[in-house]
């Protein structure tokens, strides 16, 4: 009868303690979350720091694009002085295109920045042409090559692209950002309302 009554609560005790232990099963479920979140923070960061990059080309397309707008709706017309009693004709056109990319080859921003210089930017310097039509230029180092190309006829149906070219990881896969306007029959540049993306993270 002692023994039976010393046996039990000894018994029962350890049968407690053992509860409070993990288990592998329980362990290995851990360390597969754990696993997986690590897996998903490194990706998330990844993903942060490639759209911090691409936000330079998003930028730098929009801002070609407004200038493209403004620079057609900027008239312009002969530069002799009219007699009185005459007049001249109004013009409107869109800058032609760049005879240059920024840089001058995909080989300057494959996997490294480039910085430019204001020569970069003025190759077309007379004329209605290019970037510097645009007044468009880029102060700091560059992850992408651009380049501007439009007809610059000034009627309807005229068009301009402006592109953004970038291999951020230098593996030789182009990413493309491209922009597109064009002169409906009102005389109105209409802006693509979005941009085309190609192998965005490439």
């Amino acid at each position: 009868m002692n023994a039976s009554n010393t046996w039990t609560p000894r018994r029962i005790l350890g049968a407690e303690r053992r509860s409070r232990a993990f288990t592998l099963i329980e362990l290995m479920i851990v360390v597969a979350i754990v696993g997986i979140l690590a897996v998903l923070a490194v990706y998330g960061v990844r993903k942060y720091i490639s759209n911090a990059k691409t936000a330079e080309a998003r930028n730098a397309l929009g801002r070609m694009a407004n200038a493209a707008v403004t620079e057609f709706e900027n008239e312009k017309m002969a530069a002799t002085v009219l007699t009185p009693g005459s007049s001249s004709s109004l013009s409107r056109a869109l800058c032609k295109s760049s005879s240059v990319t920024v840089p001058s080859s995909a080989s300057f921003i494959q996997g490294k920045k480039y910085q430019s210089t204001s020569a970069d930017w003025s190759a077309d310097s007379a004329g209605n042409s290019g970037f510097t039509c645009l007044h468009f230029t880029i102060d700091e180092p560059q992850y992408y090559m651009y380049s501007y190309a439009s007809p610059g006829s000034g009627s309807a149906g005229d068009s301009f692209v402006a592109t953004a070219n970038g291999d951020l990881n230098g593996d030789g896969v182009m990413s493309t950002f491209q922009i597109t306007g064009s002169v409906n029959t009102s005389m109105v540049v209409n802006v693509a309302p979005n941009m085309l993306i190609v192998n965005e993270d490439e």
